[in-house]
């Protein structure tokens, strides 16, 4: 009979909220040679990584319904995505007054232009807007602080 030989996991591998909560009470305590580095580095840049695609979700998402709100004519479904609008701007605000420096991020013409084709994809796809004649570029400023606080569709 074979016996099989059980691998030792660290607390890394075996429960991820336990291990940080023992990596930020080793910070705290000062314990610095204590610290799993190669995994707490891991994670921060997980955390770095995690920031800018949230940030680019969102900005899709606001994208979306601001040409949903601009182009397509349904009196019947502006409120919600004026509601959308509201609650993403609030969102994109909350993680750029947390994080200052994504700022110049969310300002990178590339970013832009990749939420942009993204959001211009998924309201192309959708079955109700074949007829709605949506813009190949963005009309609008890229400005970020533009983007979170002007209501477009009232220039239109």
């Amino acid at each position: 009979m074979t016996q099989a030989i059980a691998t030792k996991q660290s607390l890394y591998e075996q429960d991820l909220n336990l291990w940080l909560e023992n990596a930020i009470a080793q910070l705290q305590e000062g314990k610095l040679q204590d610290l799993d580095v190669e995994n707490l580095i891991e994670e921060l840049a997980g955390l770095a990584g995690r920031d800018r695609r949230e940030l680019k979700q969102r900005l899709t998402t606001l994208i979306e319904h601001l040409l949903k709100r601009c182009y397509v004519k349904s009196e019947y479904d502006y409120a919600g995505w004026v509601e959308t609008i509201d609650r993403t701007r609030n969102i994109i605000r909350d993680i750029l007054k947390q994080s200052p420096s994504l700022k110049n991020y969310v300002n990178d013409p590339e970013l832009f232009q990749n939420a942009f084709h993204d959001a211009l994809r998924i309201v192309r796809r959708n079955q109700g807007y074949k007829s709605v004649n949506f813009p190949d570029s963005w009309q609008f400023s890229r400005d970020i602080e533009a983007i979170l606080a002007i209501d477009f569709w009232e220039e239109i």
